[in-house]
Order: structure tokens, then sequence, then C-alpha cells
């Protein structure tokens, strides 16, 4: 067996697993992939090494730096654990609404958090980070919602991986984040075949869906506009806090442990194949489910666990 020099070249080329048992059309497969397989738990592992390394080509890195970047999701983590081995020092800012598991997780690669007002979300968390970064300036700011090197991680690996391993794919779907991996791996499967349609699953307006964004609540990743998201995007669905959660129980019915953001990707793909005569449909699994347990997502009555979305903000 071949070995790896480093956790970080462990990043990527992560599993499909079909799931089509769970498909309400015995003419529509579903397969997901399965991002929690990162070294660091989630899809966001590929964005954070490559905004990391494309910052270092451009020499805005030097060793010792301190990066400084808002998370409610996966995003710091995947940069705490590339700042640990990469010997660089990782404030994030955080909504204080966060589960436990994100601030653990966060200690262990080492990163310091810095609390954003809980009621505001994860836009409050980029408001101030930008304050911040404005009051210390020497402090690295990668803001993957408007880092070019995001969705380039998804069109140099997330969609060539696809490619590679179901080019029979007629449907891409992902819940809609940062917005850099529809628009990545989208973009780079409809070169290979215009027809592949890319559908995105966004969270109702005003309401919270682990690690997605509506467009409607006010902001529109910079990414989405600059590369020409809505031209990419085929259709978007929407999947409520009821939906995510109800699907992330069910894929536990074929040994998937996942994250509710791929409850939702699933709701959405459940959608898509309900309404296509026939096809395959490739969803983004963005994460594993051990950072939920404490949502009881699982365990608990499901009104109870909606209900206690709405006061915390989940990983």
């Amino acid at each position: 067996m071949a070995y790896h020099r480093s956790v970080l070249d462990l990043i990527g080329n992560t599993p499909l697993v079909e799931v089509s048992e769970l498909s309400p059309n015995p003419e529509a497969r579903i397969l997901l992939k399965l991002e929690g397989q990162n070294p660091g738990g989630s899809v966001k592992d590929r964005v954070a090494l490559a905004m990391v390394e494309e910052a270092e080509k451009e020499g805005r890195l030097e060793k010792g730096a301190t990066l400084i970047e808002p998370s409610s999701g996966n995003t710091g983590i995947g940069l705490a654990m590339v700042a640990r081995v990469k010997g660089y020092k990782l404030n994030v800012v955080l909504p204080a609404s966060v589960s436990p598991e994100r601030r653990q997780a966060l200690e262990v690669w080492g990163a310091s958090i810095i609390e954003s007002p809980g009621p505001e979300g994860s836009n409050g968390a980029v408001r101030l980070a930008e304050r911040l970064h404005a009051e210390n300036p020497e402090w690295v700011f990668l803001y993957q919602y408007a880092n070019r090197a995001n969705p380039r991680a998804h069109y140099e690996g997330t969609g060539p991986e696809i490619w590679r391993d179901c080019p029979e794919v007629t449907h891409f779907v992902a819940g809609l984040g940062t917005s850099g991996t529809l628009v990545g791996a989208g973009r780079f499967l409809k070169e290979r075949n215009p027809k592949i349609q890319v559908w995105a699953v966004e969270p109702p307006a005003g309401e919270n869906v682990d690690g997605l964004r509506s467009l409607d609540d006010g902001y529109i990743p910079p990414i989405f506009t600059e590369l020409g998201g809505p031209e990419i995007l085929d259709r978007k669905t929407i999947a409520n806090p009821r939906d995510s959660i109800v699907w992330t129980r069910k894929l536990a019915d074929v040994g998937i442990f996942a994250g509710i953001s791929t409850g939702a990707a699933m709701a959405g793909a459940i959608r898509c194949a309900e309404s296509v005569p026939s096809g395959v449909i490739v969803a983004i699994s963005a994460d594993g489910g051990w950072k939920y347990l404490s949502t009881g997502a699982w365990t608990d009555e499901i009104d109870v666990v909606v209900e206690r979305a709405k006061r915390i903000i989940y990983f």
C-alpha cells in the first residue's frame, strides 16, 4: 500500500456510493460523494488547502503568519487543520450560537475563537471579520466567499473526480453555501457534457439549514456572480430544516452517517429523481454525522430537533 508524506495529501479523491434504494424513481439512480472522508471531515478541506496554497504562491503568507476567517461551518475546521500543519496561526470569527462540536474541533487544531453575535449568524461573522481585518491589516484574510481558489478547488478536484468515477452523470446536486462547489464542479461537468443539469439546494429565506444559505436573505457570495453562477445553475430547490433532518435519518437506513446539509442535498436529489423520467444523480455529502451528535438529529423527536435548530447553529 502506498503511503502519503502529509495528511494534506489525503484531501480529495473521496468515494462515490450508490443510495438508489432511497430513490422514488427506479429509473433514476442516486449517488453520494462522501466528502466527510477528507481528513478534516468535510468538503471544505479542499477549499482551505487551495486558499492557503494560493496565498503562499502570491507571497501573502510567511512563516508564522496569522489568518482570520469568518465561519459557522466547516471552513474554519479545514483552515485550522491546514494552518496547524503548515505552522500558521488562525483566528476564526464564530457566531456565539454554534454547537459544542464546532468549538471543540477548532480547539483540537489550536485555532483562536472570536465570537460574533449569535442572532446575526454567518453574515454577522463576516461583518466582524471584515472590521477586525481592517483594524489588523497584518492578518491575512482569505475570505472564502470572494476567493476564486474556492471554486477552483472544485473545478480542478471535485468535478474531475465525479466525471472520472461516473461519466454517465446527468444531474449534479449540491447545497448552496459559498457556492464554490456548485460553481466549480458544475462548470467542469457542463464543459464535459452541456446536457448535465446543476441543481442548487437552499433553505427557505429566513430559516437555518446547516451549511446552506438562501440568496434571498440579502447576501450573495461574490464568487457566485463573478463566475457566472446564475448561468451554471439550472434549478434551485428548497429544503427546510425538517426535510434535511428527515433525509439525514433516512440515509442511516443505508448505512450513511452524514451531516444535516447532506440531508438537505439528499432532499434535493429526491425531488430531482421525482421530476425526471430517468437519470444518474450525483449529490454532495458535505460532511459526516459525528459533528452533529449534540443535535439529537437521529434520536430526539423531530419537532424538538427542528425547534432546537432555530436557536443553535449546528455544524
